[in-house]
């Protein structure tokens, strides 16, 4: 079994930690596959057929800015190949369609939209190109690739994400492009070095489903072999098959323990999880599917398990053939957003105490980021914060965070709840990181306590807060 001290030195970039911070954000699947009522479309249909006559980019970031996100990641080519800005390597374009008499630009209008109400803005980029002639012939389609990711990456301002999958569905009888993924990585860097690469890429890491389902301890130290793209590439969707996104293996469940450790510890990275799912059984608009669209209850657990578990959330919403979002999904969205908003609210109001040091702002750091985190004294065995209400609430959850630019620490808490002086437990939970939120049956206390029995060195906890 690892030492814990070689997982505790793991730190994440800059980049790394704003990305955490914003907990939840969209991607938006817009393009020629809208229009033929396709998820993955087979390259070379007429541009003639692109023409979303009611394209509204504002009612799009609207509604994901009513469902609490932070920003938004737009499809701005998928494996068809069609280009939803007027890319100069290519006629396969807006350019070439009807829409806005080929004068109009959907990556320009998102861009612009998500600046307008403060949303960031994240492209989507196809490695996989079912339309492009030089797919296939190594370096010439890579020189194609990287001059499409320089035109978004310089004409669009900031962007967070740059997201990145290993779709190669043409199989082993098909063309086949070995991706030059270090290059794309290197002009990402210079052009945007702020943006982390997420999945197919050395910053943030993809769940290993399209289901939102998260793992029960999420990990952000796992060894560096995980980042392999192509391993990640040979996971990902091979074929149009819409059951992969609900798809949920059991294997890999655990990623960064102690024991998965072992044998690592002189190879590990930070490479935290993204759980990433759609508001609607596919991933582009359908029609058939406008009474498919998943509950505020079932969103909102999501969100809990993927938020509260360490990892950050991104929700798929795609717009209809006309560009705009459906009222269902509407809907859905600003009532997710209620809740969010709601239980955040409920925070109970408390004092913090601590076992050892003070507590600084650990007991009114949520919602949002306190600057003065607890830390433990070394010697403190078994260190915990514990927060006394004014009056006996009602208390359904608690949140933990750990100030992560310090590293993920924490292997172990036990959250126990006081009532007419007897304390009992009423939850546990391993692996803490950016955030856990650990619910459980709503039980009257006055008093809760945070427990650290396990850590892999001393702990730096940012956060503490009990929902009422």
């Amino acid at each position: 079994m690892t030492d814990g001290r070689a997982p505790a030195a793991v730190r994440p970039s800059e980049r790394q930690v704003a990305w955490q911070a914003m907990e939840f954000y969209g991607f938006v699947h817009f393009g020629m596959n809208t229009m033929t009522d396709r998820e993955w479309g087979e390259g070379h249909d007429d541009p003639a057929a692109f023409d979303p006559a009611g394209l509204d980019a504002d009612q799009w970031i609207r509604s994901l800015k009513s469902a609490g996100m932070t920003g938004v990641i737009l499809t701005c080519k998928h494996h068809d190949g069609f280009c939803l800005w007027p890319s100069d390597v290519t006629t396969y374009t807006v350019a070439s369609s009807p829409w806005r008499d080929g004068r109009g630009d959907v990556v320009a209008e998102v861009a612009e939209a998500a600046r307008r109400h403060g949303l960031r803005f994240g492209i989507y980029l196809s490695p996989w190109d079912r339309t492009e002639a030089s797919y296939g012939s190594g370096a010439a389609y890579d020189d194609f690739y990287i001059a499409q990711l320089t035109e978004l990456l310089t004409r669009y301002g900031p962007v967070f994400s740059v997201w990145l999958d290993g779709a190669n569905g043409e199989g082993p009888n098909g063309r086949r492009q070995v991706y030059d993924w270090e290059r794309y990585y290197a002009v990402v860097r210079e052009l945007q070095p702020d943006a982390v690469i997420s999945v197919c890429g050395p910053d943030v890491r993809w769940c290993g489903n399209e289901a939102g389902d998260t793992r029960p301890d999420e990990w952000s130290v796992v060894p560096r072999g995980l980042q392999d793209a192509e391993r990640i590439a040979d996971r990902s969707q091979q074929a149009d098959d819409g059951a992969f996104a609900r798809l949920v293996r059991s294997d890999d469940r655990d990623l960064g323990s102690r024991a998965a450790l072992a044998g690592h510890e002189d190879d590990l990275v930070w490479y935290p999880a993204e759980v990433n799912t759609s508001i609607r059984p596919g991933w582009f608009h359908h029609p058939a599917e406008d009474g498919a669209v998943r509950s505020v209850d079932e969103l909102f657990d999501i969100y809990l398990h993927a938020v509260g578990g360490n990892s950050c959330f991104l929700l798929n919403v795609p717009p209809a053939r006309d560009g705009r979002l459906r009222d269902a999904d509407v809907a859905v969205l600003e009532r997710l957003g209620r809740r969010i908003e709601g239980f955040r609210a409920r925070r109970a109001e408390a004092t913090a105490s601590v076992s050892s040091g003070t507590p600084g702002d650990v007991a009114t750091a949520w919602p949002g980021r306190g600057r003065m985190p607890w830390r433990p004294d070394a010697a403190d065995l078994r260190p915990g914060v514990t927060l006394t209400f004014t009056r006996p609430h009602l208390v359904e959850a608690i949140v933990v965070g750990e100030d992560i630019t310090w590293g993920q620490r924490i292997e172990h808490i036990v959250v126990r709840g006081r009532r007419d002086g007897r304390w009992t437990t009423l939850a546990e939970a391993n692996a803490v990181g950016y955030q856990r939120i650990l619910t459980f049956p709503p039980t009257e206390a006055d008093a809760v306590m945070v427990e650290i029995t396990e850590a892999r060195d001393t702990p730096v906890v940012a956060r503490v807060a009990a929902i009422s």
